[in-house]
């Protein structure tokens, strides 16, 4: 199985469980603008909330891959909303992806809001979450 890894992060906090995830899946965890060189089954797609929706580049990113996606996992770090499920599922059907119901979600800090987020156990259940996808024990 091909698996794939792809975050936009400013911050720090999606690419910190963008690898939490990748330490799982044994591949490496790639920023957004690393398109995808070769067709995969399994994407990651490790976003967050910016001018309250999805950014730009995470939108370009699906547009320009949308014939090498098996499945999209979606993962996201906020401070204030509780996914980005939403967004990424109205551009998987405008680009007619795969997106898994299955996701994964931890608070991101954003000025005082969540502060210290994502933590050891955010990283945990990230990781958790990988090895429910991929079926690793």
């Amino acid at each position: 199985m091909k698996i794939e890894i792809r975050y936009f992060s400013k911050s720090g906090h999606t690419k910190k469980i963008a690898q939490a995830i990748a330490e799982v899946a044994g591949v490496e965890a790639k920023p957004i603008s690393n398109r995808l060189v070769e067709e995969c089954d399994v994407l990651f797609l490790c976003n967050s909330v910016y001018a309250a929706g999805i950014a730009s580049p995470v939108k370009d990113f699906l547009k320009a891959n949308d014939k090498k996606i098996g499945v999209i996992y979606n993962v996201s770090t906020a401070a204030i909303v509780s996914s980005t499920y939403k967004g990424v599922a109205k551009l998987c059907k405008t680009y007619n992806l795969n997106l898994s119901d299955k996701e994964f979600h931890c608070k991101g800090s954003f000025s005082k809001k969540a502060s210290g987020h994502p933590d050891a156990t955010d990283v945990a259940n990230a990781k958790k979450f990988a090895e429910e996808v991929l079926n690793i024990k």
